[in-house]
Formats: C-alpha cells, sequence, structure tokens
C-alpha cells in the first residue's frame, strides 16, 4: 500500500502572515500596580517579611524567562519597575536565593469542561550512538558536547521531571522532580494526589513502563478509566483488586481487537500531546540553574531549566 501524501498549504494571505511573524518578538511586561509586594503584618514576633510570595515568584519567573543570574535579575526587574513609574523596593539577590528554597508556588490552570483526562509523561534516558546519552534535564556535569568529545571527566547529575498535562487545555496539573534513579511508576500515585478530591478524572493516559498494580489501582482509586497498554506477553492478573479487574478488560481488548486497533479505540494516542508539553518545558534550557534539590522543587519556577 502506497505510502498516502502529506497535505500542502499554501499561504495567501501574505500581509497577516507577515504581521503575525512580527507579533511573535513583541514583549510586553505588565506589573499590576495593585499587586500586593509588601505583606501585611504577620502579627508574630521578630522581624517582618519585607516582600511577598507574588513578589519572589515574579522575580524568579523573570529570571527563567530571560536565563539571568541573580544578581542580573534584580536589576533588570528595578530597571522595569522605573520604566512603568512604581516605585516598588526590589529584593536582593541574597533574599531571591533564600525565598526560592521555601517558595511554593500553585500552578495557575483554567480547567477544562467535563471530567479531566490527564496525560502522564516523564522526562526520561534514552540511548543515543554508542553510548547512553541522557535525555533528561541536567544539574552538574559538563555539557554533551565536552561529555562525547573527552568522556566527561567529571560526574554528572540529572534531574527527571515527571507531567501530569490536561488533554483538552495542555495545562500542568501536576508536576514532580526526582533524581534519575527513580522509575516512572512509583511517582504516579504522587501525581494523582496532587489532583483535587473535589475534581472528576475521566481517564489517565500513560505508556507501558506505568502498567503495574499500584499504579492501576491508584487510578481505579479515583474512579478513572486507566488507559495504559499491557505488554506483548502480558499475563492476566488475579482480579482481587478494582485496579486488576480494569488492567484485565484492556489486556481481553488488546487481544481481541489487536494492539494496533486498540489504540485507536482507546485513543492512546493523545499521550503525544504530553510529550509535546514536555518538549516545550525543555524548550526554557538543557540544565538547571538551582544546585540544591530543595531549589530544584516541582513547585518553585526557580527549579525549570535555564
Amino acid at each position: 500500500m502506497p505510502k498516502p501524501s502529506s497535505t500542502r498549504y499554501r499561504t495567501t494571505n501574505w500581509s497577516d502572515y507577515n504581521a503575525s511573524l512580527r507579533k511573535r518578538g513583541s514583549l510586553s511586561v505588565w506589573f499590576d500596580p495593585n499587586m500586593v509586594w509588601v505583606p501585611p503584618p504577620t502579627g508574630k514576633r521578630g522581624r517582618q517579611p519585607q516582600f511577598s510570595d507574588a513578589t519572589i515568584q515574579a522575580c524568579l519567573t523573570l529570571k527563567v524567562l530571560f536565563g539571568l543570574a541573580l544578581r542580573q535579575t534584580t536589576g533588570f526587574v528595578e530597571s522595569l519597575l522605573r520604566l512603568v513609574g512604581l516605585d516598588w523596593t526590589v529584593p536582593d539577590f541574597s533574599t531571591l536565593s533564600r525565598r526560592q528554597k521555601t517558595l511554593a508556588v500553585d500552578i495557575p490552570y483554567r480547567g477544562s469542561n467535563g471530567p479531566l483526562n490527564l496525560l502522564i509523561d516523564n522526562e526520561a534516558s534514552s540511548a543515543i550512538g554508542p553510548r547512553k546519552m541522557p535525555n533528561s534535564i541536567k544539574a552538574e556535569g559538563e555539557g554533551e558536547w565536552h561529555a562525547c568529545k573527552h568522556g566527561g571527566v567529571k560526574r554528572r547529575l540529572w534531574r527527571k521531571f515527571h507531567l501530569g498535562v490536561d488533554e483538552q487545555t495542555l495545562e500542568i496539573r501536576a508536576i514532580e522532580i526526582t533524581g534519575s534513579h527513580v522509575g516512572d511508576a512509583p511517582m504516579l500515585p504522587e501525581l494523582l494526589d496532587q489532583i483535587s478530591a473535589d475534581a472528576e478524572l475521566g481517564s489517565v493516559t500513560a505508556d507501558g513502563a506505568y502498567n503495574t498494580r499500584k499504579c492501576h489501582d491508584a487510578i481505579a482509586g479515583r474512579g478513572a478509566y486507566a488507559v495504559i497498554p499491557p505488554r506483548k506477553n502480558a499475563k492476566p492478573w488475579k482480579p482481587s483488586t478494582a485496579g486488576a479487574i480494569a488492567r484485565n478488560d484492556a489486556l481481553r481488548a488488546s487481544r481481541y481487537l489487536g494492539r494496533a486497533i486498540w489504540r485507536r479505540w482507546s485513543r492512546y494516542h493523545r499521550r503525544s500531546r504530553a510529550e509535546t508539553k514536555m518538549h516545550r518545558v525543555k524548550l526554557l534550557g538543557q540544565s538547571l540553574m538551582a544546585r540544591d534539590f530543595d531549589r530544584q522543587s516541582p513547585r518553585s519556577r526557580s527549579a525549570l531549566p535555564c
């Protein structure tokens, strides 16, 4: 059967297309004058905090987006405030470094219509060429070119990102960061715990690495449907739990329909959207700026790559 030819699109509205390309380089940074820059007194003894969590988060967000160091971030935010006419005091670099360790950032989301269809993906290692090349986010060590050319004389340390993405809006609903030695399956219950208990889960889609009893039981415990492909030589499990029963149903369906038809029938291809989201995260950089694991917490935007 010949391979179908790809669809070719011709641009007819060149003026609009050119304007949209120019608009990609447009940059606007807005500061809300009603933003709580200085927090109110806590009523406790001791020195009161001079800057709110929103202030620290705003500075660290600009730091990550523009790939700046802490001192340069202070000067950059100071210049932006001067341009908009705000006389706010900017936290110094030591304050940013100290507060980012304990800063808890809730990832905002708009939510989708209907039940949440969660897509699970992680940035793991992959074999490239004659040696294994880590495909996760680098925390310490030499660059890839130096390691391939000279063998990587320095110890290299890697972090692995685990993401839970909303299928409809492509928003990150859950995130965890671990060492490269931590497997994929043990982190799925941790990701599900970040989803509010009031949120209705429709399905959880993940790859075959999550085909374990604990993962299926955790998904069934939230009343969701697991879209996880079983292995080719998979055997039925003892139907002692709801997760095992759901997994056996998927196994029988894949054997009856065939793995290719089962993937289309179960819409397993939706998981590629989570891989796309992971690629967008990696566009911020290939290495982490923070060196302390506490500062590399997934709840802090300062842990994102530079």
